[in-house]
């Protein structure tokens, strides 16, 4: 019998974690759990803080926090791109994010995808866009086997405060954002539920900065081209 929702975000908030193994690629150290829970068994992407390397630009131990922030917005927007995510205390190297394991094809990606899943990705950069996603690379957008759903991972490096984007899809610079995407934003500032839940997880400035960005998504009706004073394209692409 398949978890249901609730049960799944039980499971995850409340299960013992046991370390499977970790996953190699990738400057942060990533594990592989399984979640053990009133019978149940699912499987779960950890992410220590302890595990995180230092960077110059966002502080330090604020990864994990970032990947919280990422799923509750996109909940929020009724986007649902962000498989469910949560902060544990309790992990076995420490406190960290713990995230649903998608099941997909790591060899299916940005880079080679149809037509018709690069189609699907308006939203995607829209998403990217307003929570300043400094590290959207080509493997960070999967299609889930069986179901042939669209998700989003690894926003740990999102909501600085200064603009940070950078990704690989820019194949829609400079062209109008469909109205339909549009409308979910506007109701970010006014989300009470929203904007408390993101407090144990951003700064007040990040907060700040992510109603501003939505404003400023609103007034301009585009999607961003280029730009010229600074990186675009996360490294490596992959």
């Amino acid at each position: 019998m398949s978890l249901t929702k609730s049960d799944l975000q039980t499971a995850l908030q409340k299960g013992e974690l046991g370390l499977k193994g970790r996953f190699m690629l990738g400057s942060n150290h990533t594990f592989l759990v399984t979640v053990t829970y009133e019978g149940y068994a699912v499987q779960a992407v950890y992410k220590p803080s302890k595990g995180e390397k230092p960077l110059w630009d966002f502080p330090d131990q604020s990864l994990a926090h970032r990947e919280v922030a990422a799923y509750l917005v996109s909940e929020a927007l009724g986007w649902y791109f962000v498989p469910y995510t949560t902060l544990r205390n309790n992990g076995p190297h420490g406190p960290g994010s713990i995230q649903q394991f998608i099941e997909y094809d790591p060899n299916y990606h940005f880079f080679n995808f149809s037509e018709e899943d690069k189609a699907r990705l308006q939203p995607v950069v829209l998403f990217d866009l307003l929570c300043n996603n400094a590290d959207r690379k080509g493997s960070h957008i999967i299609i889930e086997k069986d179901t042939d759903k669209l998700w989003l991972i690894d926003h740990g490096l999102s909501f600085h405060e200064e603009e940070k984007l950078r990704t690989v899809i820019w194949d829609y610079a400079g062209a109008q954002i469909p109205d339909e995407y549009l409308k979910p934003l506007a109701q970010l500032s006014s989300d009470q539920n929203l904007l408390a839940d993101l407090q144990p997880y951003l700064s007040p400035n990040e907060i700040k900065a992510l109603l501003t960005r939505a404003e400023g998504i609103m007034s301009s009706g585009t999607f961003p081209k280029l730009p010229e004073d600074r990186r675009a394209f996360p490294y490596p692409p992959l």
